[in-house]
């Protein structure tokens, strides 16, 4: 199997001194409070994997998904015509009865890129977006009417993440097979952003941890990533990922733009 050894970011605290301070879409970049330990890992090229990979099990997949959006960054093409299209494919893919679009993110892997286009840098810290307690408020928070009638079934979110500008040739994310990770390797850590104070999981390096990416992933391309889910039958209910600088990135590859889309997903 094709692989690269790159270095991530696993935390080394229990999380009462962790935070993240999250950045702002041309502003400032991301912080982190706590001790950090650096591993390099081997982290396998997805797509020669002998299986393939699916949310219930690793906790995320690749799907194909040419949109007709002509620019991302258009934030009326995402309400008008990106936005349907993502609630489709979720739908097709989970069996999900509904699906609410509720944020999109934009990041730029440089930083004079991410000023003028006003996005926000790429994660590389390994995390997952949400705790138990921390989905379930995003839930009570956008939707307060529905929720508690909502977390009386099956929820989950799930996001999907893609390039917005041609083929991912910097900054691939990694995931980590949710199959190979135990529950005690994930850390609670306080999210801190301008308007809100939430929470995510970090979490500890296990050597069992298998980590995969797609390399090149083009423009028909996305990655769905389950990122919370409120099943506890044994289906993977959070999915560590992280970007990386990958090795084999030519020194004038293009900067990675790249668009995520979180979702609410009711069964």
């Amino acid at each position: 199997m094709a692989s690269v050894t790159a270095t991530i970011q696993y935390i080394q605290d229990d999380g009462d001194r962790a935070a993240y301070h999250a950045s702002e879409a041309g502003g400032a970049a991301a912080t982190h409070d706590g001790q950090f330990d650096p591993r390099q890992v081997q982290i396998n090229d997805a797509r020669d994997a002998a299986a393939g990979f699916d949310l219930d099990g690793a906790g995320f997949t690749l799907v194909g998904q040419t949109s007709a959006v002509t620019d991302f960054y258009d934030d009326a093409q995402l309400k008008a015509i990106y936005e349907a299209e993502v609630m489709a494919l979720i739908k097709q893919v989970t069996g999900a009865k509904r699906v609410d679009v509720f944020d999109h993110t934009r990041r730029a892997a440089t930083d004079n890129l991410r000023r003028q286009v006003k996005s926000r840098e790429p994660s590389s810290v390994i995390h997952n977006d949400y705790t138990e307690w921390s989905a379930e408020q995003r839930l009570r928070t956008l939707l307060p009417d529905e929720a508690e009638q909502l977390l009386r079934g099956r929820f989950a979110i799930i996001n999907l993440w893609r390039s917005i500008a041609g083929t991912v040739e910097t900054m691939p994310l990694a995931f980590c097979d949710s199959t190979t990770l135990a529950a005690d390797d994930l850390v609670a850590v306080k999210r801190v952003s301008k308007d809100r104070v939430g929470e995510l999981q970090m979490a500890r390096f296990n050597a069992a941890h298998r980590w995969y990416y797609y390399p090149g992933m083009t423009s028909d391309e996305a990655v769905l990533i389950k990122t919370y889910d409120s099943a506890t039958d044994g289906c993977n209910r959070f999915t560590i990922h992280t970007a990386f600088d990958d090795p084999n990135s030519a020194a004038d590859a293009a900067p990675r733009q790249s668009l995520e889309t979180r979702c609410f997903v009711f069964f």
